[in-house]
């Protein structure tokens, strides 16, 4: 119907004068088509041209079965290359053996990739390396993107409850110093900037024992998730190259905070108070270290804490 249209323009541009009806004028123009002979035009040389152009269409060029199937597992969208019914290893080889690639390199780092993806989306209950399930019993909390423990479980963290599962825990309090200074969590790390949160990567990963980290703040609202989800994301990049690899695979945010943890278990927190960030007698600390906590070195990794606080961080990180 297109090329019937196209026809009929070029028939009305030449006006009532035109001897050329529409069916002549379509055999004419088809390649092949009977009118090729009998419309010709003489060029200076004599010779007849016809109407009609051969054009020569080029193969259109497939894309590798490598691509079709990583962009169908990661997009959220399957290539239609790819069979339903098989196994995603299965279609990884068959896409190998449309491109002639395959290296057994490749083929098992594809594997692994494709194996953890596939474990992380059976359930919310696998921490972040697909390699187990998570030690410590989970709560849905006000952050749906995060891992959360109620005050009681931070509380048998605390007495040894899970020291059979759990080889190592860091308590990470993104509260201000004054605040962990009025009270906290006992055996908790004061980490309020990106540098000192930064700095738990650089802890040596100490084999196949298990290192918990549990991020807090005073309500667990802004603080302790934002930190939380640096950590996660410096981790990530950190192991790119080794996906899903992490340094720290199990983290968990403490719900309500220290808030709600000191009005329960006021005897596990030293010393025994509770100093809010608002404060009246801390309005010139808050605004101090509002900003300080702003402040990100990034890749120089030079760290603006004070000498107390720095001596503090590494006495812990080195038990």
């Amino acid at each position: 119907m297109l090329r019937l249209r196209l026809f009929d323009d070029v028939i009305s541009g030449f006006g009532d004068d035109c001897k050329v009806g529409p069916a002549e004028l379509e055999a004419v123009l088809t390649p092949g088509g009977k009118g090729n002979n009998a419309f010709s035009m003489a060029d200076d040389h004599g010779q007849d041209t016809p109407l009609s152009i051969e054009i020569s269409v080029k193969p259109m060029i497939r894309r590798s079965g490598a691509f079709d199937v990583r962009r169908g597992l990661f997009s959220g969208k399957r290539s239609a290359d790819v069979d339903l019914t098989a196994s995603p290893i299965h279609a990884v080889k068959k896409a190998k053996d449309v491109t002639g690639i395959t290296p057994k390199s490749n083929e098992r780092l594809t594997n692994g990739i494709i194996s953890a993806v596939e474990t992380l989306e059976i359930g919310n209950d696998m921490i972040a390396d697909g390699s187990s399930k998570y030690s410590l019993p989970t709560i849905s909390g006000k952050h749906s993107d995060l891992t959360a423990v109620s005050p009681e479980v931070m509380a048998d963290v605390i007495r040894g409850c899970f020291s059979d599962v759990i080889g190592d825990v860091t308590i990470v309090d993104c509260r201000y110093p004054y605040e962990f200074e009025g009270g906290h969590i006992r055996g908790a790390v004061n980490l309020y900037t990106k540098d000192e949160v930064n700095s738990l990567l650089q802890k040596p990963v100490a084999g196949d024992k298990r290192h918990v980290l549990i991020f807090h703040c005073e309500f667990s609202s802004e603080r302790g998730p934002k930190m939380y989800r640096f950590l996660r994301a410096q981790d990530r990049m950190l192991n790119s190259d080794r996906y899903p690899r992490l340094n720290f695979p199990e983290v968990y945010l403490l719900h309500g905070g220290y808030k709600a943890f000191f009005n329960k278990y006021r005897d596990l927190c030293d010393p025994i108070s509770y100093t809010p960030m608002l404060h009246e007698n801390h309005a010139a600390d808050l605004r101090h270290f509002r900003v300080k906590s702003k402040s990100w070195t990034g890749e120089d990794g030079n760290q603006k804490t004070s000498r107390r606080h720095r001596s503090r961080l590494c006495r812990h990180l080195s038990l």
